[in-house]
């Protein structure tokens, strides 16, 4: 029997996976009283919003694929907010700068997470907007015992607070110290701010979808719009260096809507894999499963072995590059990538030596163009993070790399979903006072230079990282699962498919497994930088694979045995109705629970 940390879970009235126990616990308490997956999720998603507030935030993003039992068809809700009608190449050329900043007002997007998880509950779920949000609302108002991670994240940027963003640290650092490990913190004006969405919701009738909508409209043209306008035109220092005001309006978050869209989809041994757009970096997955099918080799999926580990980083390297020069929110020669002629193509490019360059290729027969910032800045510099470590990372000027969160929810009805919340962190931009919560900063992510596909512009989605993932099988769902990690999530997850769906790995087995990834391409996060052959790989892989990969040219870098990937899974299976569901040990944070 292999040793597991946890048991995977399984019953048959419903699941819960997320990156926080009480996340996790409240979405089942939904379960418990009638509610049913999309309820849950929605539960779930706003108690995240106070509990990791360093991991993700109501002014942030939530990209979600899901099913329903009465149709098994795999939809993606868009809750990713696009850059605001301001946010153009020139203003920033304007301002001195290269770069989007990392982290300060300008680095904002239209919000969009709220309205994506009120449409959900408009949609698919049955409570009502009181009886969801009444969990997030105890928490917030009479507190919550604070994760020790989000302490340290103050702590990272107590400085920041402290001189330049006095509303956060009005909230974080309280009698002048960042919180310590399991303190009881409160957060009494976002309680207020979920207080008031519920009674403009009530305001307008006893019909449920009705005050759903009402609480949209409030959050989208009333108070909380008219106070992130106000706020947005307030200087406040960047990770430039400077100060510089937001460009988000009150118009902007009026104009903007959560979407329901097609997913992209891979046919993958006798599974279907859905992920969203290419305005995500989801089709990176389909892309490298592509590419391990192609070189028609079993030793190629297996995550612990020398060909392995080496086949999959070969043919992420491949897939992210790709990623560099096609993905975004604009036409993107989709079926091209993801043809199994270009994946043939692709995989061929794969030797015995590791390659450290940037290789994307040309799949309807243009040619790519990558970003020059690449060219003139940032390969081989030295990141200033440490990418070792499994749980985000901040500096001490506020930039952060990859804070997310996830969960995922079924129910006995076979509803199920994955949804991947973050953005609008604690540390992205200094605390709006009358909402209890900053802005965003994913507009990082777009490049300020012309011609690319993931140039700025207007009304357009930044790539973003965030990436759930459905799986079907014979037409029909059987797991949602997803990893918070920015760049790392798609790898993390495809270790987690290798091991579950190919290898037969039991839920909790395939996430414990020991864990990889590299960083041989272009980071999403400021400054956007690049680290030539490296992988991190925990320091539990076989030393005789660790010497092997240092012999095939990959730059090994050891990170702790267990740092890498915040995995979450819920599956179940349509002929017998059971549920399963398991969850990352690493971090000591995440859970999963179920009957």
């Amino acid at each position: 029997m292999t040793f597991t940390t946890r048991p995977t879970l399984r019953g048959t009235f419903g699941m819960v996976s997320s990156t926080h126990w009480l996340a996790s616990q409240s979405a089942m308490g939904v379960l418990e009283r009638g509610g049913n997956a999309f309820d849950a999720a929605v539960a779930a998603g706003f108690v995240l919003h106070v509990v990791e507030p360093h991991l993700n935030g109501p002014a942030g993003e939530v990209p979600a694929i899901l099913a329903t039992a009465a149709d098994p068809a795999p939809r993606v809700l868009c809750g990713q907010g696009p850059a605001p009608a301001a946010a153009t190449v020139a203003h920033f050329r304007s301002l001195g700068l290269d770069l989007v900043p990392g982290a300060g007002p300008l680095a904002a997007v239209v919000p969009g997470a709220v309205d994506a998880w009120l449409l959900l509950l408009r949609d698919h779920g049955t409570r009502t907007l009181a009886e969801v949000l009444e969990p997030a609302i105890g928490y917030a108002a009479a507190g919550h015992p604070l994760v020790g991670a989000a302490g340290q994240t103050v702590a990272r940027v107590r400085s920041l607070f402290t001189d330049h963003w006095p509303t956060s640290a009005r909230l974080w650092l309280r009698d002048g110290r960042p919180p310590a490990p399991g303190e009881m913190i409160t957060n009494p004006a976002y309680a207020d701010t979920l207080r008031r969405l519920v009674h403009a919701g009530r305001a307008a009738g006893a019909d449920r979808e009705a005050q759903i909508e009402a609480a949209r409209r409030a959050w989208r043209e009333g108070f909380v719009a008219e106070a992130i306008d106000r706020f947005s035109r307030l200087p406040f220092r960047d990770s430039s260096g400077r100060a510089h005001a937001g460009l988000v309006t009150g118009d902007d978050l009026a104009g903007f809507s959560a979407t329901w869209e097609a997913p992209v989809t891979l046919d993958w041994r006798g599974h279907t894999i859905a992920k969203t757009g290419f305005w995500g970096q989801g089709p990176v997955l389909l892309q490298t499963l592509a590419v391990l099918d192609a070189l028609d080799d079993p030793a190629v999926y297996d995550p612990s072995s020398l060909d392995g580990i080496h086949a999959q980083a070969e043919a992420l390297k491949l897939a992210f590059a790709d990623r560099e020069a096609w993905y975004g929110d604009t036409d993107v020669p989709g079926s091209a990538l993801l043809s199994a002629g270009y994946a043939r193509s692709r995989a061929a490019l794969i030797g015995d030596r590791a390659d450290t360059t940037l290789r994307p290729g040309s799949p309807a027969g243009e040619p790519p163009r990558l970003p020059s910032h690449l060219h003139t800045h940032a390969a081989g510099r030295a990141v200033p993070q440490d990418p070792s470590t499994g749980e985000p990372t901040v500096r001490a000027d506020g930039v952060t790399r990859g804070d997310t969160c996830h969960v995922d929810v079924v129910d006995r009805w076979g509803n199920i979903i994955s949804a991947t919340p973050s953005g609008g962190w604690l540390q992205s931009s200094p605390t709006i006072p009358e909402l209890g919560f900053p802005l965003g900063s994913r507009l990082q992510m777009c490049w300020l230079e012309e011609g690319l596909a993931s140039t700025l512009r207007p009304g357009r989605r930044p790539r973003t990282t965030l990436s759930p993932t459905l799986v079907l099988r014979d037409g029909e769902p059987v797991m949602a699962c997803g990893t918070p990690g920015g760049d790392q999530q798609d790898q993390w997850q495809l270790l987690f498919l290798l091991r579950h769906l190919a290898g037969r790995q039991e839920l909790q087995e395939a996430i414990d497994a020991p864990t990889w990834h590299t960083t041989s391409f272009p980071a999403s996060f400021y400054p956007r930088e690049v680290e030539p052959g490296v992988l991190v790989l925990e320091d539990r892989i076989d030393p005789d694979v660790l010497s092997g990969l240092r012999e095939r040219g990959h730059t090994v870098r050891l990170s702790d045995p267990w740092s890498l990937g915040r995995m979450c899974a819920v599956t179940r299976d349509p002929s017998t109705g059971v549920l399963s569901a398991a969850a990352n040990p690493r971090g000591a944070q995440g859970y999963a629970t179920g009957r």
